[in-house]
């Protein structure tokens, strides 16, 4: 069991059987009243989120989501191909189970396949990953203006503002959570 005054961002908990992930949370004391735990939470399987407020004392059951190391493999259609690392059988998915930073993943990459009940509801990529800048326009010389960025084209087809310096064939690491440059990246 878990009370609202336990929830931290990142816990998953059961309420009215669906599973939900605190995003944010502030325990909050007015000064008349009682206090309570202002919450914003995300349903895992749908996306949808919510913002309520609970009282500490609130119990809920504890959701275990469970993550698992697979390799993508490859596409097919639809369907994106995914490989158990550890007994090699090959999971199939829909592009809704992907989510936004799924544009930076690609092939032979390893992500975390997370279920709840062996019900598949999403994959999470690497935070950071090194991609190859395949196609961009080359920086005028003399435009030194601060934070002057373009449009670069990465080897899995995503699109990123890179700073005017990085040129084709450059290693950059991305952040796949907000999808932005982070710096040239190391062989």
């Amino acid at each position: 069991m878990l009370t609202a005054g336990d929830f931290r961002n990142g816990v998953t908990f059961d309420m009215d059987g669906q599973v939900y992930q605190v995003i944010e949370f502030q325990h909050v004391k007015p000064g008349k009243g009682a206090a309570f735990v202002r919450t914003k939470f995300k349903n895992v399987v749908t996306g949808a989120v919510v913002e309520k407020s609970f009282n500490p004392t609130d119990k809920f059951e504890n959701a275990t989501i469970d993550r698992k190391d697979y390799q993508y493999l490859y596409q097919d259609g639809d369907l994106y191909y995914f490989m158990d690392m550890e007994t090699y059988d090959q999971l199939p998915l829909g592009s809704d189970k992907l989510g936004e930073a799924f544009k930076f993943v690609k092939e032979n990459d390893v992500v975390k396949i997370m279920s709840y009940n062996g019900n598949v509801f999403g994959v999470e990529c690497p935070f950071f990953v090194k991609l190859l800048v395949t196609e961009t326009e080359p920086g005028v010389r003399g435009d030194t203006a601060t934070n002057v960025t373009k449009p670069a084209t990465l080897e899995t087809g995503a699109v990123v503002k890179v700073p005017i310096f990085i040129n084709e064939g450059e290693l950059i690491e991305i952040d796949t959570r907000t999808g932005e440059y982070m710096g040239r990246a190391k062989e």
